[in-house]
């Protein structure tokens, strides 16, 4: 693979950033990619290492060492058909997948890695440039009728399959745009929504249909969850109207924190404050908007939604942004000898966090003080970690001023309603049972109904969404026919 001593020759080479004083005056990505000749360098790097780790790493199983090699020996169109093998969507892996591949590289046992992820961004939007992207329409039609739920990465990447299966697909989405937690959920200055309308587009011509503003099921009272929909679907619609329905929406029930005071005006959701600026950004008037401008914003919970939390408010020209997070500060560098080649526990700075940002780490918010029912400020102490219990440091109370706080602390379950309507089994996570494997593999407790990505298997990356959506479609095109070329 590879050079074979390029892994001596060349440096790992990473992807530049513009400017933080000019990235944040606006929403637009400002990533500066790999040039081809700087790619082949990358590819150059990947070792001949025997086991490439860096496969199991990758939860889509992307043949890695495979498509570097095509880029290093200039076979780009090649380097393109291997990448999709595997990915339906790369254009969106090699821009927010946290690159679990090159934490299992060979070379990160020396903090080097191949540059994995900054490879495929390369190959994908070289093959978008050239035209190599195109649709590729099933050459016979099966007749069958499959319904998917969801339109974020799980229920898009199962489109795209049964399509070219053969089968005819429809797509419903509650929000008023393709994309589920892709569109709403990520900023436009780490996901140009373009990427997603390009996609779309392919699919239909594929023969995937689309049908946006449709809520299947309804949704609980004192839902967290936005409806926009305008019109609802029962489960017996579907199912009396699909040969196979597939369960694929987003894990979208926020955790909550409910300190004293919670009630006050200015404590959102992050799912409640990231979406209106990707509607703002894409021409929407949202009434009320809520606006880090001015303010002293707090974002409590130290993760990529709390990350998108801090960018998006300092765009918005917040007076400052702080991080707050309870765990202890993780070491800047892990122990390789105990974590190598799994994904390590470590100190993680985002794009958006050297943008401006105060981070707190080990500090737990007992109360959040108000007058006349606004926020004003919230009343903090610092913990620490005994025999698995978070311990109250005596005397290191403190208030903090804040006039916006964005909860941001991970989400604990698809929206109950969808799995309620169809009657689906849950777990004790309250996602949809289903196991992954054997002649069940997806299938639900109700006949013909299959779950997978966060409606499956929780909160999870974007690539996991991506293999659940392919995996499940191999089912359904197994129950539909017998059996099924598709690839797992």
């Amino acid at each position: 693979m590879g050079k074979v001593t390029g892994f001596l020759e060349y440096e790992r080479l990473e992807e530049g950033y513009a400017p933080a004083a000019e990235r944040l005056g606006h929403h637009r990505e400002f990533v500066i990619a790999l040039e081809p000749a700087q790619a082949r360098q990358q590819g150059a790097r990947c070792m001949d290492c025997g086991t490439p780790f860096c496969n199991n790493g990758c939860p889509v199983n992307n043949v890695i060492p495979d498509f570097n090699d095509l880029v290093y020996r200039d076979q780009w169109r090649e380097a393109l058909v291997v990448l999709h093998s595997t990915n339906n969507f790369p254009e969106v892996t090699g821009r927010i997948c946290p690159a679990p591949c090159e934490a299992a590289c060979t070379l990160n046992f020396n903090n080097v890695p191949v540059g994995i992820k900054s490879i495929e961004h390369a190959i994908i939007d070289r093959g978008w440039e050239e035209g190599w992207v195109v649709p590729q329409v099933a050459a016979i039609k099966t007749g069958k009728r499959v319904a998917i739920v969801g339109s974020g990465p799980a229920g898009l990447a199962a489109a795209q399959q049964l399509a070219r299966a053969g089968h005819e697909v429809t797509v419903f989405e509650k929000n008023d745009r393709i994309g589920g937690l892709m569109r709403y959920g990520i900023p436009d200055f780490k996901l140009d929504k373009a990427l997603i309308e390009r996609r779309v587009a392919q699919m239909n011509a594929e023969g995937v249909s689309f049908r946006t503003g449709v809520l299947v099921g309804g949704l609980p009272a004192g839902s967290k969850v936005t409806n926009l929909a305008q019109q609802t679907l029962s489960a017996e619609e579907l199912l009396r109207d699909f040969d196979a329905v597939l369960l694929a929406g987003g894990a979208e029930q926020p955790r909550d924190l409910p300190a004293p005071g919670r009630e006050l005006d200015g404590i959102h959701f992050a799912m409640e404050f990231l979406p209106q600026q990707n509607r703002v950004n894409a021409g929407d008037k949202v009434k009320k908007q809520i606006s880090a401008a001015g303010k002293h914003v707090i974002v409590i919970g130290g993760g990529d939604t709390g990350s998108d939390c801090v960018g998006t408010s300092n765009r918005q020209g917040a007076a400052s942004v702080t991080q707050f997070e309870l765990l202890p500060m993780p070491p800047e560098q892990e122990d390789k000898l105990l974590t190598w080649p799994y994904w390590p526990y470590k100190l993680r700075t985002s794009s958006s966090h050297q943008e401006g940002c105060e981070r707190v780490f080990a500090i737990s918010t007992k109360e959040f003080i108000g007058e006349k029912g606004k926020l004003k400020a919230i009343r903090t102490v610092d913990v620490e970690m005994k025999d698995g219990r978070f311990i109250e440091i005596e005397g290191s109370e403190r208030t903090v001023k804040a006039d916006l706080v964005l909860l941001a602390m991970g989400f604990v379950s698809p929206v109950g309603s969808v799995l309620e309507a169809f009657g689906i089994d849950k777990d004790a996570r309250e996602n949809a049972r289903a196991t992954t494997e054997g002649a069940q593999a997806y299938r639900t407790s109700v006949g013909k109904v299959f779950a997978a990505g966060d409606m499956r298997r929780g909160q999870s990356l974007v690539v996991w969404a991506i293999r659940e959506g392919r995996q499940a479609a191999r089912a359904i095109d197994e129950y539909l026919m017998g059996e099924s070329a598709l690839p797992r």
